[in-house]
């Protein structure tokens, strides 16, 4: 290696170091400072993330929402949104009723959306496959789920 390659990488190199270790100096010193005046929104933002309503809207999802409640799942508040606290109720509620064995973990993957559509066959029209695909036969059927609760509820 020349040496005016080497000393280049060698520069960049110790530039480099030296700010990492001031980014973790001024991280520090920030955790120990006063807190801010202006309050952070993180947890709407991260909430907003997981929020996953399948097509519903907020009337059909407060549908869902409530009928869960109702029946005891507890799935946090009725707010049209479908967020980790309503996937969790829902998967318990699938445990009981349609045969979900995953974890109750409030991530809609393949085996939530499995047991919902086995729940959507047996009362609310679906008629594809129990693939754990939420396609547009799974959507339709969930959007008729969500609004007959929205019906009943009067949302």
């Amino acid at each position: 290696m020349r040496f005016s390659t080497w000393k280049h990488t060698m520069v960049g190199g110790v530039a480099a170091a030296g700010i990492a270790l001031g980014a973790c100096a001024g991280a520090s010193a920030t955790a120990a400072a006063a807190p801010s005046e202006t309050p952070l929104n993180v947890t709407a933002q991260v909430s907003s993330q997981a929020v996953e309503n399948l097509g519903l809207n907020a009337r059909q999802a407060k549908g869902i929402q409530h009928h869960l409640q109702v029946r005891g799942y507890r799935p946090g508040a009725v707010d049209g949104y479908l967020g980790t606290d309503s996937w969790k109720a829902m998967q318990r509620s699938l445990r009981e009723y349609h045969e979900y064995t995953g974890a109750i973990d409030g991530i809609v993957g393949p085996n939530t959306i499995k047991a919902l559509q086995r729940m959507l066959k047996d009362y609310y029209g679906y008629t594809g496959a129990i693939d754990g695909i939420a396609g547009d036969g799974t959507r339709a059927a969930w959007a008729r789920c969500g609004s007959a609760w929205a019906d009943h509820y009067g949302y």
